[in-house]
């Protein structure tokens, strides 16, 4: 039996209802990270499933970091050109780039029979979900779930405060009480204004004084420091991405944050050299055969078993299962266990799920991608897990979305959707989001 088998028994008797649920935690989740929604129970990990994951994300996080490095002499804008980024988001990312890649990232992952494969890496501050212990803290106000949790001796890592120890250990919060703003992209930040804003009201609980304003919001004065109404800025918490910079003016806009901090005077966390090691690219580079000589036996093992078969879209041969094959012969024959991915975009934009398309509309979309910043991955098909429903159970299929920071385990942010055929999850196409407690 699984802690989920216990836990479902248990409260077929006497659990809450789905309603209960929801309503206990409304007021926790509105404006958060979880859209106001969440599914009907927590989701739990074994200690021995924990401790797996997160070892095997330590060893893809070193080798993801190590790229630039092994294969690029330390030359970044040579790594940023090779994963696909822009000549432009290259020299952009050289000027603010740090020697250290920032420890902050989530890693989004499905669960099989065999354990947990990668979806994709979201590195830097940029990364959603850092709020996730509000949603812990409010299902432990449900006396059958702090019952269970407390029997079971289960816990919980509080994200949040693993974040700002992460700001802390990178440098980038000064002596005394430092002002950080929470910065995004003029176009993006009405939207998400008052999420925004309580989570600088929720890093306040942890000591640090913030807000959140639209970049275009700043003022470079006459000193070289930033002011937010007056305020001088000592830390940027940026979460405008990659991506934003190839919008019209956008490097223009972004161009006082980086020359302040060129000149030490404000910190950006995370600096924009942190997403590198979240492009599909660079998961491609490590997949590939050609690299396996850059690891240990120990270290393959880990990274054959959490990183699914991915490759950069190139023309030529490419190793599958130990055999020599033509990409696009390969890709044509073997769709329905396929997916065709961009390699810098987020929230499952430009993705293409080759089960969920006809030859003729995959065989354009392979050509379209041929020679372009894409990668091709193997699918992988998690086994949905159940939920309680007022007069049962149904199954969801989840996004496990495990954080790595300064300190090694950072926390877990789940989404899940009903559609148990392999679509998107995400919450703008109607996922739901829960949390996790796992063994001591």
């Amino acid at each position: 039996m699984t802690l989920t088998d216990d836990y479902l028994a248990a409260a077929a008797d006497r659990g809450p209802k789905p309603g209960e649920i929801h309503a206990a935690v409304t007021d926790a989740v509105s404006a958060s990270s979880y859209s106001g929604r969440s599914l009907s129970r927590p989701v739990f990990l074994e200690r021995e499933a924990f401790d797996e994951l997160n070892a095997d994300l330590e060893v893809l996080y070193a080798a993801i970091t190590g790229l630039k490095d092994r294969l690029y002499d330390g030359d970044l804008t040579a790594f940023a050109r090779a994963i696909g980024l822009s000549d432009l988001q290259a020299r952009v990312v050289a000027r603010g780039s740090t020697a250290a890649p920032s420890r902050l990232c989530r890693a989004d992952l499905y669960r099989d029979a065999d354990g947990f494969h990668l979806l994709e890496l979201n590195t830097g501050s940029t990364a959603g979900g850092v709020d996730n212990q509000m949603l812990n803290r409010a299902m432990l106000e449900l006396p059958f779930v702090k019952e269970f949790v407390a029997e079971h001796d289960l816990v919980y890592l509080d994200t949040m405060d693993e974040l700002v120890q992460t700001i802390i250990a990178e440098g980038k919060l000064s002596e005394g009480k430092p002002f950080v703003v929470i910065a995004d992209f003029p176009d993006s930040y009405p939207e998400l204004e008052e999420q925004l804003h309580k989570g600088a009201a929720e890093l306040a609980k942890y000591g640090v004084d913030a807000t959140a304003c639209s970049v275009d919001s700043l003022e470079l004065r006459d000193d070289d420091h930033l002011y937010l109404d007056g305020r001088r800025v000592d830390t940027i918490y940026r979460l405008f991405m990659l991506e934003d910079l190839l919008k019209p003016g956008a490097v223009e806009l972004f161009e006082p944050v980086l020359r302040a901090a060129e000149l030490g005077n404000v910190s950006i966390f995370t600096t924009l050299d942190a997403e590198l090691y979240g492009s599909k690219g660079a998961l491609a580079l490590v997949s590939d055969e050609a690299n396996r000589h850059l690891y240990s036996e120990e270290e393959l093992v880990r990274l054959d078993r959490i990183l699914p078969w991915t490759r950069l879209v190139r023309p030529g041969t490419v190793t599958v299962d130990g055999e020599q094959r033509e990409l696009t012969e390969y890709a044509l024959a073997h769709r329905e266990q396929l997916v065709l991915k961009p390699t810098t975009l987020h929230g499952g934009q430009g993705v293409v799920l080759g089960w969920q398309t006809d030859e003729e509309s995959w065989k354009s979309r392979l050509a379209a991608a041929m020679d372009s910043p894409h990668i091709l991955q193997r699918r992988i098909d998690p086994v949905p897990e159940l939920f309680p429903t007022d007069d049962g159970v149904e199954p969801w299929v989840l996004v496990w979305g495990a954080f790595l920071v300064a300190r090694g385990a950072g926390g877990l942010w789940i989404r899940g959707s009903r559609g148990v055929d392999g679509t998107v999850v995400n919450l703008g196409n109607g996922a739901l989001g829960t949390c996790c407690f796992h063994e001591r």
